[in-house]
C-alpha cells in the first residue's frame, strides 16, 4: 500500500472539487481555495487500508478543520458514487463511512480501549460493550456522520472539529449523570487532538431501534389534516396535540436537569443591550444578502428594541446551557417517552457561542418555528390556497399552544410557562427566523416564504 503521506498529499488536490458534494460540508456557500493536511492516523493497514485524516479547508478568510475516514482497498466496496474522491496508484480511495467492513473498525476499538496515533477510543465507566459489528451510516445525516452497528449502537463522527470537548458529549454526559430520562445512553468516545488541545472526534450512544423521529411523526399529522379538510386537528385520528404537550414536558425535564448538573448563571443588568445587539447584528447581516427581507426590517428591529425595554423582572431570571439548535428533527419518540438529540448547537454558530449560557426560552422558541415548518412543508413550491393554508395554521396555533402547555406542566420548569414571557420569546422566535432566511436563501431557496411569512405574521400580531 501506498505511504500514507504520500496518500494525504494525492488526497487534498482532489478535495477542493469533491467536498462541496458532501451533505456534511457546511462551506456551500463559497469556494474552496486550498486544503491542508493537519493530520493522519493509519487505523488498519494493508488491503483493505483505513486511514483517518484531519485537513483545513480553506475558503478565503475562513480556515475550517473537518475529518475524514479514507478507504483503499484492490475489490471496491458497494458505496454511494458520492463517496469516490480519486485514485492513487492504480487504487481507488474514498470516504470510507460507507464500507461497513472498515467502520467496523471504530466499534472494535472503543470496546477494546485502543490508541492509534493521537486518537482514543474508549467506553464510559461501567458500559458494557459487544463488538464485531459492522457499522451503516444513516443517509438523513447532515451536518455530522452517524453509522449503526447492528442495531445496537450509534456512532456520530463529527465532521466539522472544534478544539475541546463537543458540547454534545458534554451536556449528555451531564445529563446522564443527572439521570435524566430524555436522552440516549453514552457509551463511549473518540478523542483526537487539534492545536494541541484533546478534541471530540466521535461519540457512541444506545441504538433505539423503536425510536420514530419527531419531525416525521409531525408532517404525518399535517398530511392527515390536509386530506379531511372537513375535519377540526382534534377530531383526526392522528391528531399530534398529546405528543407536542408530552414533548413540552420533556424539554422542560432537560432544562431543569441542565441547570442542576451544570448551573445557572443570573441575568445582568447589560444582557438585554447584549441580546438585541446579537438579533440587530444578524439582521443586518442577512438582510444584505437577501434582497427579501429588506420589507421586514423595520418591524423586526422595532421587535427586538422591545426587548431592550423590558422591566426588570420580565426575563427569566437565570441563564444556563440549551440545546441551542431545537426542532422536531432533533427528538425521537420512543415506547417510553421523548429524547432529545444532538445538543451541538446551530451548526454555523461559532464555538463559543454555541457553549455560551442562555435563555431556555430560545430553544422553545426553535421547537415553535419547527412546528411553523411541519405545517407549512406541504405547501412549498404549491400554488397558493388560502384554505389549506389556513389549515396548515390551525394545525401549527394547536400544536404551538400544546407544547407550551406541556412545558409549563414540566416538572422544576425553569422559567414557567413560556407564554408569560411573550415579548421575549417573541423576538427569540423572529432572530430564529431571520436565521432561517439566510439558511434557506443559501441551501434551498424555495422554502425561503415559509420564514418569510412567519416574520410578516408574528410582527403583524398574527402569532
Amino acid at each position: 500500500m501506498t505511504e500514507p503521506g504520500h496518500l494525504v498529499d494525492e488526497l487534498v488536490t482532489e478535495l477542493p472539487g469533491w467536498l462541496p458534494s458532501q451533505r456534511w460540508f457546511a462551506g456551500k456557500d463559497r469556494p474552496v481555495t486550498a486544503v491542508r493536511p493537519l493530520g493522519v492516523t493509519v487505523l488498519l493497514d494493508g488491503d483493505p487500508q483505513l486511514l483517518h485524516v484531519v485537513v483545513e479547508v480553506i475558503q478565503g478568510d475562513r480556515q475550517e478543520p473537518y475529518q475524514l475516514l479514507v478507504g483503499r482497498r484492490s475489490h471496491p466496496p458497494e458505496i454511494a458514487s458520492a463517496s469516490w474522491i480519486g485514485a492513487d496508484g492504480g487504487l481507488n480511495f474514498y470516504e470510507a463511512s460507507g464500507d461497513a467492513d472498515l467502520t467496523a473498525v471504530l466499534l472494535d476499538k472503543i470496546v477494546a480501549e485502543e490508541s492509534a496515533g493521537s486518537l482514543v477510543f474508549e467506553h464510559e465507566p461501567g458500559a458494557q460493550l459487544s463488538g464485531g459489528l459492522r457499522g451503516r451510516p444513516i443517509t438523513s445525516e447532515q451536518s455530522n456522520t452517524s453509522l449503526v452497528y447492528g442495531g445496537q449502537y450509534i456512532l456520530k463522527l463529527f465532521r466539522k472539529l472544534s478544539p475541546g470537548t463537543n458540547k454534545d458529549l458534554l451536556l449528555h454526559r451531564a445529563l446522564q449523570a443527572a439521570g435524566c430520562e430524555h436522552i440516549a445512553e453514552v457509551v463511549g468516545s473518540i478523542t483526537g487532538e487539534l492545536a494541541g488541545e484533546p478534541t471530540t472526534i466521535g461519540m457512541l450512544q444506545v441504538f433505539l431501534s423503536d425510536a420514530v423521529d419527531g419531525w416525521a411523526m409531525a408532517t404525518t399529522s399535517v398530511r392527515d389534516l390536509m386530506a379531511e379538510p372537513e375535519l377540526r386537528p382534534e377530531e383526526l385520528g392522528g391528531d399530534f396535540a398529546g405528543e407536542a404537550e408530552r414533548l413540552g414536558t420533556a424539554v422542560a425535564k432537560v432544562h431543569a436537569d441542565l441547570a442542576s448538573a451544570l448551573g445557572t448563571e443570573p441575568v445582568d443588568d447589560d444582557e438585554l443591550d447584549r441580546t438585541v445587539k446579537a438579533m440587530a447584528d444578524r439582521l443586518d447581516e442577512v438582510a444584505r444578502d437577501v434582497p427579501e427581507l429588506a420589507e421586514h426590517v423595520p418591524e423586526l428591529r422595532a421587535a427586538f428594541d422591545t426587548v431592550r425595554e423590558l422591566p426588570p423582572g420580565a426575563t427569566p431570571i437565570s441563564m444556563q446551557y440549551i440545546h441551542g439548535d431545537l426542532h422536531l428533527g432533533q427528538v425521537l419518540r420512543t415506547v417510553g417517552g421523548w429524547l432529545l438529540l444532538d445538543f451541538e448547537g446551530e451548526p454555523a454558530a461559532p464555538v463559543a457561542e454555541r457553549h455560551a449560557l442562555r435563555s431556555p426560552l430560545r430553544d422553545v422558541a426553535g421547537m415553535l418555528r419547527s412546528f411553523d415548518y411541519a405545517a407549512q412543508q406541504l405547501l412549498v413550491g404549491q400554488p397558493d390556497d388560502p384554505a389549506l393554508t389556513e389549515r396548515a395554521l390551525e394545525w401549527a396555533r394547536r400544536n404551538r399552544a400544546a407544547f407550551c402547555e406541556g412545558y409549563a406542566r414540566g416538572a422544576a420548569a425553569p422559567i414557567g410557562d413560556p407564554r408569560e414571557h411573550g415579548e421575549l420569546l417573541r423576538a427569540f422566535e423572529l432572530d430564529k427566523a431571520v436565521y432561517e432566511v439566510a439558511y434557506e436563501h443559501a441551501n434551498r431557496p424555495d422554502w425561503l416564504a415559509v420564514p418569510l411569512a412567519a416574520i410578516a405574521r408574528i410582527t403583524h400580531g398574527g402569532e
